[in-house]
């Protein structure tokens, strides 16, 4: 798992999505030359390229017309899940059909969106609305039983990269229930039944891959289980009401239009007003809201994320888009990032740093839950590791502000003393509101202890000496992927509940 873990913290989540999915094509088109699939290659690979060419006409002429840039993900992306699900061209009714769809899904990101913000996932949209009229409808032949194995991996790898384990177990269990009660229903051989929608059915490439769409996934995990479970329920319904009949594609619409009600719609155009250096690899950036009144807060908790869209030319096979954790309080008029730059920093990250004052930057998806508990009662336990330390500035610049006295001690991971960030506001905050902040320095360089600063690296005697009442509080653990889980493993071990531990959602450190 290590492995896994590590191949995905150096690729973003639209990345991988793409490449996988190219996979699944050159995979079914090779199936196809060897006569397993029924389906002719030649077919297929009209099919991928008429689909490929529409999506790339039709994104980039509504992105003209709205003036906004062009993401390459985003084209490919769609075209090849039309591709996966749609019949396969061979005729010319059936050619009609590919590029109408293709051009509806394309343009319901434009069209189909409030303040920029998407409401349905393109492929479904485009796909219920040829079945509604009676135009054709998805086949959804990437269900084949020869295909499960890629599919099976894919998904798999989807699913670890953007911690959507909850989403997907809720949305199986419920579409198998609901399954199960419609066939039982009708006297079906309920086995077999099952045995068809796991093995011939689209329920996984479904579950995995579509349902799991950042854009139109709910921001919290309780509220990502409702929407699996609403999903799947239809999913699994069978019913007919003129042309409104049960699909995969109304089932997903249904759970964004949910999802749409229950997530904060932030689009946001940022301006950079700052940049502070911090240390000599970490800057803080601070936007500006372009067009926000200052009198109207964005909607967003301490401790979440956003997605950031920079557009810049020849970026990196880890795209242009990115999720990171706001370093900002909700009370602050402007946006803080905490960034940290390495020496093989991305594409993304270079042409972020070369930013000038006033340069602009696209953030949306506020999500997370990575947030204070409601009970303001309950004690708690920080860990950062490095940059991993944003959220917390979030969080106790939230206290601070709001003069909320809660009881907290934070364990803040270094190198060198030189890479403690944010000190002014630990340090305030152990005045005002007594949360107390260890610093523990993995290299003293010849620096002396003190009962603030600690040598070496968090340990589970620090733990105990600061926070003798451990196992009732909630810890949060930020940083990098192998500190929070071998920290997860270190309060496991001391006795700590799993559903006292909350991770930050830190997808690698690109």
């Amino acid at each position: 798992m290590k492995f896994i873990d590590n191949f995905l913290n150096g690729i973003t989540m639209y990345k991988l999505v793409l490449y996988g999915l190219l996979v699944l094509a050159v995979f079914s088109i090779a199936l196809s030359f060897a006569g397993i699939l029924s389906y002719s290659p030649q077919s297929l690979s009209s099919s991928f390229i008429i689909l490929l060419i529409v999506c790339y006409i039709t994104n980039y002429l509504f992105s003209k017309v709205f003036r906004v840039s062009v993401n390459s993900e985003s084209y490919f992306i769609t075209s090849l899940i039309l591709f996966l699900i749609l019949f396969p061209v061979g005729s010319l009714s059936q050619l009609w059909v590919s590029i109408i769809v293709a051009t509806i899904a394309m343009a319901s990101k434009y069209l189909l969106a409030i303040n920029q913000k998407h409401i349905f996932n393109p492929t479904a949209i485009a796909i219920f609305i040829i079945g509604f009229f009676g135009y054709g409808s998805a086949i959804w032949w990437i269900g084949s039983s020869y295909m499960i194995v890629p599919v099976v991996i894919l998904g798999f790898l989807v699913i670890r990269k953007v911690r959507r384990f909850a989403l997907f177990s809720s949305f199986l269990l419920a579409g198998v229930a609901s399954i199960s009660v419609f066939s039982l229903y009708h006297g079906f051989n309920l086995v077999e039944v099952l045995k068809q929608t796991f093995l011939s059915g689209p329920i996984l490439f479904f579950g995995s891959i579509m349902l799991t769409e950042p854009l139109t996934t709910p921001p919290s995990v309780g509220l990502q289980v409702a929407y699996g479970v609403l999903v799947g329920i239809f999913f699994g319904a069978e019913f007919q009401f003129g042309p409104l009949y049960s699909s995969p594609a109304l089932a997903l619409l249904i759970g964004n239009l949910f999802s749409y009600i229950v997530s904060p719609r932030a689009h946001l155009t940022l301006t950079l007003l700052r940049k502070n250096k911090l240390s000599h690899d970490v800057y803080d950036f601070e936007w500006k809201i372009s067009g926000h009144k200052t009198d109207r807060k964005i909607g967003f908790m301490a401790g979440q994320y956003m997605e950031w869209t920079l557009a810049h030319k020849h970026p990196d096979i880890r795209g242009n888009r990115r999720f990171f954790t706001l370093a900002s309080s909700p009370t602050e008029e402007n946006l803080h990032l905490g960034i940290k730059f390495y020496k093989d920093s991305s594409s993304f990250k270079k042409a972020l740093n070369s930013m000038a004052l006033g340069s602009k930057i696209v953030a949306s998806q506020i999500a997370g839950s990575f947030t204070l508990p409601k009970d303001s009662s309950k004690k708690m336990v920080f860990i950062a590791g490095g940059i991993g330390i944003t959220p917390f500035r979030s969080i106790i610049k939230y206290l601070l502000d709001k003069k909320e006295d809660r009881e907290a001690v934070l364990f803040f991971s270094n190198k060198t003393t030189e890479d403690i960030v944010y000190k002014d506001i630990f340090d305030e905050a152990e005045n005002k509101l007594g949360i107390k902040t260890i610093y523990v320095i993995n290299d003293m360089q010849g620096g002396v202890e003190t009962s603030k600063i600690k040598a070496g690296i968090v340990t589970k005697e620090m733990i105990v000496a600061e926070a003798t009442d451990y196992k009732d509080r909630i810890f949060y653990i930020s940083g990098s992927h192998a500190m929070v889980e071998s920290f997860k493993n270190v309060l496991h071990k001391m006795g700590v509940k799993r559903s006292q531990i909350k991770t930050d959602f830190f997808p690698g450190f690109m």
